[in-house]
């Protein structure tokens, strides 16, 4: 027994009236102690996510999960303030400095573009990117190994991989000789995409169709000179399909002209596109979660690396091939990660 519990125990047997109010206002401060400390709120770590899209998608709630399983509970811990500007890229500035100004611990920005308005609205507070396809070449990190600044994050490698959907195109359709090349202007990675369609289909010997848009308004346009050219296939940027929302409108006329088509838009062959070629976005996700718990424990984004995609994802859509009348080789189908049947 301590001493101010000795004090209040033989207060309390005392008959002096004197010791005993003496020992209820030392009874009254020792309880308010402890009672305090469990009324005391705890700390929540607030963090921003910043995403073209209009909601959350698949590879949204994954990140969220992966959150959850690194202890980092939205509501208990944590609180993570969404902005979503549905489509509309010239929104991202004003949601990004939106971020910037209630003062966050860190702001996740999900696409090329988000990253870009993120980079723009601030210096300081540390951005995880959550998939950019060329955070190098468009100038948001300084190099991947040693990114620098405030931006750390996963990289998906998109344009890279121009030669292997071409390639593959090329197995589903031997004759090929003539593919559209769907690509948005506004998105700063498409420089990157345009030139690895290029050289992909010249060391091919294939003629390439490049239609830039400048907005999703210059659709049907594109279409039509599609048409006119007689494309055999269509290579569509992946933005169109996640960030911008036009997958429906896109693949309805694919479906239309038998134009088979491919991409590494998320989750492109589940809405309806042949053949989806990339990063696994489920493990793109899980990984951005593990960077922004290792900043949100004290790391500096300067000197945690861009992580590049180490799984890749074939998967293929044998519906639409079956709508389009085309038969996928059996090789081709063996080397899926997935079929939609």
């Amino acid at each position: 027994m301590d001493k101010v519990h000795r004090t209040i125990f033989f207060a309390f047997r005392s008959k002096n009236p004197k010791w005993l109010g003496l020992s209820l206002t030392a009874f009254v401060l020792l309880m308010a102690g402890p009672v305090a400390q469990a009324q005391q709120p705890k700390k929540l770590t607030r963090i921003g996510y910043l995403s073209l899209r209009p909601g959350p998608f698949e590879h949204d709630k994954i990140f969220k999960q992966a959150l959850y399983d690194l202890g980092w509970i939205d509501g208990q811990n944590l609180r993570v303030e969404y902005r979503w500007a549905a489509g509309k890229v010239d929104r991202l500035p004003v949601l990004a400095k939106a971020l910037v100004d209630i003062k966050l611990d860190l702001i996740v920005a999900s696409a090329t573009p988000a990253v870009q308005a993120m980079k723009s609205a601030t210096s300081t507070i540390p951005v995880v990117m959550l998939g950019a396809a060329d955070p190098v070449g468009v100038g948001l990190v300084a190099s991947l190994s040693h990114p620098g600044g405030n931006i750390t994050g996963v990289s998906l490698q998109s344009p890279e991989l121009a030669g292997k959907r071409m390639e593959l195109l090329m197995e589903i359709l031997p004759k090929l000789v003539r593919v559209a090349f769907l690509a948005y202007r506004p998105d700063p990675a498409h420089r990157l995409f345009v030139k690895e369609a290029q050289e992909a289909t010249a060391a091919m010997k294939m003629q390439i169709q490049m239609l830039v848009l400048d907005n999703p308004g210059e659709i049907d346009s594109a279409f039509s000179k599609m048409i006119q050219e007689r494309a055999s296939a269509l290579v569509i940027q992946p933005l169109f399909i996640g960030g911008l929302q036009q997958s429906k409108k896109i693949l309805e006329f694919a479906e239309k002209h038998r134009l088979p088509t491919i991409s590494d838009g998320t989750e492109f062959a589940d809405v309806g596109g042949l053949i989806y070629y990339g990063a696994s976005r489920t493990e793109l996700a899980r990984r951005a979660a593990a960077l922004v718990d290792k900043i949100l424990k004290g790391a500096k984004p300067a000197d945690l690396p861009v992580e590049q995609p180490t799984k890749f994802e074939l998967i293929i859509n044998l519906k639409t091939a079956k709508q389009i009348g085309l038969t996928i080789p059996p090789n081709v189908l063996a080397r899926a990660d997935r079929v939609i049947r």
